[in-house]
């Protein structure tokens, strides 16, 4: 009797989970990005609804989502770590400082990469060359100290210059400032500001005057393409909304496709949702670069990684950049 009450409890068991609804994936989505082109992938995909369009060839249903501008990758993390966004997307470093910080608890992974293009610091100071030839009077307008993209790799650069032990020389001399404002400072020669480590197409428009000139790109500190920003989430949202997450990544792909594709139309759908005055062809040029790269998957990401631990900025290290990410990006070739 007590077997076949036992059987009675496990078939009933079996019954109730087979019968069980599948838990519903999200129906709304907070997504922010931050200022520039690197963003041009959510821009797409915002304008065209794309997400909304995967999601629905997912089986479900087509999220309502709100998007949201922040500027500075800890702002970005802080908005995240709080609830009060769902997706997240900042330059690699302060990703990977999320990634390496949550690791066994709440396990922030990358969705995926936005792309690769360089990052140049600028200046118009023309006694500087070189990062040698900064000095106290200068100030390095940046979109987040020390934790920011542009910060990391102004530690890589100054590791690189001054030696391995001298990665935050210059951190002194840095200024948090979005980039439509230390664009704005530098352009108008204004004395807060005498230098910006920025983003396309600012860094671009600040060149166009002869008084602004480049000391480096990003490039040159990482040895070649890297890249610059990436999507990212909570674990847990991962393991609720799996279906969500690679639909993300399907309409990022679809959007680097249309931008490849119709680069033209591309550079009018960013100057429209940055209400920019840029001209299109000058935007098209940014686009169609060719050391500028629309994709997914990461490339040089494990750089960022390797230096990071290295100064002790983080406490984990990997050599597999999937260790980074969730699944639905693993089938990809990225480094």
């Amino acid at each position: 009797m007590r077997t076949r009450f036992l059987g009675s409890l496990v078939a009933a068991a079996t019954l109730l989970a087979l019968g069980a609804p599948a838990r519903a994936e999200t129906t709304t989505l907070r997504i922010a990005q931050q200022f520039g082109i690197s963003y041009l992938p959510m821009i797409v995909a915002k304008q065209q609804k794309l997400i909304e369009a995967a999601a629905t060839e997912a089986g479900l249903p087509a999220p309502e989502i709100e998007w949201i501008q922040v500027s500075g990758g800890a702002a970005m993390n802080e908005a995240l770590l709080s609830g009060s966004l769902d997706v997240a997307a900042a330059g690699a470093p302060p990703a990977i400082t999320l990634w390496a910080k949550t690791r066994g608890s709440i396990d922030v992974k990358g969705i995926a990469a936005l792309g690769s293009m360089p990052i140049y610091l600028t200046t118009t100071n023309p006694q500087v060359t070189s990062l040698a030839d900064f000095t106290d009077q200068d100030r390095i307008a940046l979109p987040a100290v020390k934790v920011g993209f542009q910060a990391v790799v102004l530690q890589m650069a100054a590791a690189q210059a001054f030696g391995a032990d001298q990665a935050t020389r210059l951190d002194d001399l840095t200024v948090s400032m979005a980039h439509p404002d230390a664009t704005a400072a530098l352009l108008s020669g204004s004395a807060e500001v005498t230098a910006n480590f920025g983003a396309p197409p600012f860094q671009n428009q600040q060149l166009q005057d002869p008084k602004i000139h480049r000391v480096l790109s990003s490039y040159d500190v990482l040895g070649g393409r890297h890249t610059f920003n990436v999507v990212y989430a909570t674990g847990a949202f991962y393991a609720e909304n799996p279906k969500t997450v690679a639909a993300i990544v399907t309409a990022l792909d679809r959007a680097d496709q249309f931008i490849q594709a119709h680069p033209a139309e591309a550079a009018k759908l960013y100057i429209a949702a940055e209400s920019s005055k840029l001209p299109e062809p000058f935007v098209e040029a940014l686009i169609t670069a060719a050391d500028t790269r629309y994709t997914v998957a990461p490339e040089n990401i494990l750089k960022f990684v390797e230096f990071q631990h290295r100064i002790g900025q983080i406490a984990t290290t990997t050599a597999d950049w999937r260790d980074l990410f969730f699944p639905p990006l693993h089938d990809r070739q990225g480094s």
